[in-house]
Parts: structure tokens; C-alpha cells; sequence
């Protein structure tokens, strides 16, 4: 299932997977480790001005490592403001 930003993603030609929603409704994306500079200054334009969290975990004993970034648009006068996750799985060898 494409959210809204995967779907803005995809019309600006910006290379990207959809790993759905989390449990919480959080749109899941899964970034190239080359792109993601890139699409985290495309983030930020689009509104994406806060980094709640970020953290890594190993994916598989000698596999992935994994990269996770919660990032927030936080606007004024916003309640509920909207979220995105972001993982980055990277080879071991050269994370």
C-alpha cells in the first residue's frame, strides 16, 4: 500500500520502496544508502524539519545492518503532525 509521500515521491522520479504503514499509521520507506543525502535534503524541503528519533539494529547475524530515521513536519499551530520512517539497509562489510 503507497502512502502520500511514496506517491509524491514517485511523480518527482525519486527512487524509494514502500514497506507500508506501521502500527501507529506511520508511512515506512526504504532508501538506497547512496540516495539517502539526497532524498533527506528533499525531506527537509518538503517539511520534514524534525528528527524525533534514530536508531540501528542488525537486520540478520552477518547480513544487513539497518539504518532507521522517524522524522516530523512540525508546522505551527499543528496538532497532529505528520510522520515518516525511513530505513537504510546497508551491506556490513561497508556500512
Amino acid at each position: 500500500m503507497q502512502g502520500r509521500l511514496s506517491a509524491w515521491l514517485v511523480k518527482h522520479g525519486l527512487v524509494h520502496r514502500s514497506l507500508g504503514f506501521d502500527y501507529q499509521g506511520i508511512e515506512t520507506l526504504q532508501i538506497k544508502p547512496e540516495d539517502w543525502h539526497s532524498i533527506a535534503v528533499i525531506l527537509y524541503v518538503y517539511g520534514y524539519n524534525y528528527l524525533r528519533s534514530q536508531c540501528a539494529y542488525d537486520v540478520a547475524p552477518g547480513g544487513l545492518l539497518a539504518s532507521v530515521y522517524h522524522l516530523t513536519r512540525i508546522e505551527y499551530g499543528i496538532d497532529q503532525p505528520e510522520e515518516v520512517c525511513i530505513k537504510v539497509f546497508a551491506p556490513r562489510r561497508n556500512p
